[in-house]
């Protein structure tokens, strides 16, 4: 037995040092011991670049490290196309903050740029605008910069931004532009209700975007998805103050790609401007929007819970006033409960061109001061599921621009439907589409 034992030993001994062969080394760059001060005075912008630097030039896995302190950052741009490393963490246990007078980064598009980058993370933290001066400065009508987006990804791929805070953006809080496979988790943004065009995550252009449990409190859209966006999915997300979740403004170029395949799910809007809405220009575009998904949504108090407004044109001015060209299609509206601020809870105003098709919602209780509410449609046909109480209205949504069909009312605990009359040239059209729909 020992000299089986014996003869095992180097065979044993090969086996121990090839499985504890030592892996790729981590290397973790502090941004402190490369010059950074955590004292929210001095420009600590080289020292994040040049941890940038050295993290992108390694061939291993990488940490930057920012300490517990306020960093003072003027604009910094990370680009990632000559990189060699594709596992970039940025783990974040203070606050960078944003120069306070607002002209410093006020005109230069945004603050925090990752461009061509692929594999980075970011951890935790905290991203301070500072906006508060440069919101002073619209609201007082004097010729001020345009703001700048505190944090932008542009065309890159296969990124996380977890536990991070976004705070008093002097315009949209994080961009996401031509990437695709981002995971936002776990975020917190916080603006004023008041504040101007301090959208929380814009996504435009890309595919594969997760918001999951997250909470967004801004002065414009919550979420805003813009043109070119496919395959996103939103989840778990308390919203407000602000003005929801938007699909759009889309249609104001006439050549731009659709927005398809969309899932917001359990989401709950609190004194929101709006809850789900698409809104587009009333100009003849080629773009589209289907395959949306809205579920499992709750309403307190939000002025406009449901929402299609393709002639949107804020403040009504310069208006086009033509036929939107965005065809609107395959848009599911289910389990959505709560209040409305208003009378009409749910809006649907469609192209003249094209109407809205495929418009379906199930199980929709909107009430407004303790009593069912009402909702306002034109040139929209699809559908309710399921049944419906009382039986005198329509399981239908068959509306059209005359009076006989602009107006529509809730069923108190469980289905929509509008009130249609059966006569007018306007209706058989409706029902035409209608009929194609049901049948497809």
């Amino acid at each position: 037995m020992k000299m089986v034992l014996l003869s095992c030993c180097p065979v044993i001994t090969i086996l121990l040092a090839f499985f504890y062969q030592p892996l790729a080394t981590a290397v973790t760059y502090n941004v402190v011991n490369l010059g950074a001060k955590p004292d929210g005075k001095t420009d600590s912008t080289k020292s994040f670049l040049s941890a940038w630097d050295a993290a992108c030039a390694s061939a291993n896995p990488t940490t930057i490290y920012v300490p517990p302190g306020r960093y003072l950052l003027h604009k910094a741009k990370f680009y990632g196309e000559q990189c060699k490393n594709t596992a970039i963490t940025i783990r974040i246990d203070g606050t960078l903050v944003a120069p306070s007078d607002y002209r410093a980064i006020g005109n230069g598009g945004s603050w925090l740029i990752f461009e061509k980058v692929s594999g980075v993370s970011i951890f935790g933290g905290t991203l301070d605008g500072q906006g508060t001066g440069l919101w002073a400065c619209k609201a007082s009508g004097k010729a001020c910069p345009t703001g700048a987006t505190t944090l932008a990804l542009y065309n890159s791929n296969s990124i996380v931004i977890n536990g991070l805070t976004s705070l008093n953006s002097q315009m949209f809080h994080i961009a996401i532009d031509g990437c695709h496979n981002v995971k936002v988790q776990g975020v917190k943004v916080s603006a004023s209700g008041n504040s101007p065009n301090t959208d929380g995550i814009h996504i435009q252009l890309s595919s594969g975007v997760t918001i999951s449990n997250s909470r967004i409190a801004t002065g414009d859209d919550c979420v805003s998805i813009g043109p070119g966006s496919t395959n996103l999915w939103i989840e778990n997300v308390a919203c407000g103050p602000g003005h929801g979740i938007s699909i759009g403004s889309l249609g104001w170029e006439l050549q731009e790609p659709g927005v398809q395949n969309v899932t917001v799910k359990t989401v709950t809007f609190t004194g929101t401007q709006n809850g789900v809405r698409i809104k587009t220009w009333g100009r003849p575009s080629n773009g589209f929007v289907r395959g949306i998904v809205f579920q499992n949504l709750f309403m307190v108090n939000v002025q406009n819970p449901i929402i299609i407004d393709q002639n949107y044109c804020p403040h009504n001015n310069n208006c086009p006033g033509q036929n939107s060209g965005v065809i609107i299609s395959d848009v599911t509206y289910q389990d959505i409960h709560g209040t409305s601020a208003t009378a009409v809870a749910v809006k649907f105003d469609c192209s003249k061109k094209y109407g809205c098709n495929g418009i379906r919602l199930e199980d929709v209780n909107l009430t407004f001061g303790n009593q069912p509410a009402e909702a306002s449609c034109v040139n929209v046909g699809g559908s309710t599921s399921g049944s419906v109480e009382p039986t005198s209205l329509r399981s239908d949504i068959l509306c059209s621009s005359d009076a006989s069909c602009a107006r529509a009312a809730f069923v108190g605990l469980k289905r929509w439907s509008s009130i249609c009359k059966t006569s007018g040239s306007s209706y058989s059209r409706y029902t035409s589409v209608a009929s194609k729909i049901s049948s497809a």
